[in-house]
């Protein structure tokens, strides 16, 4: 657990960096990936999600 963390911060960095850069190349795309892929298993992801499902609910109750 301690090396997932650890790793997930280290992407987060890159992936910040990157994005900030303005250049996101294949390289950098394949960072945020391994980003996603291993902040899904952290105990951080129920509550991304239930950040993005009330997000969705939101967008989608807007009437134009």
């Amino acid at each position: 657990m301690a090396i997932s963390i650890s790793l997930v911060l280290l992407l987060v960095v890159l992936t910040v960096i990157f994005l900030r850069n303005g250049g996101l190349k294949l390289g950098h795309a394949i960072c945020c990936m391994l980003l996603g892929f291993f902040l899904a298993g952290t105990s951080m992801a129920p509550t991304i999600q239930d950040g993005i499902n009330s997000t969705a609910n939101v967008v989608s109750s807007l009437q134009p």
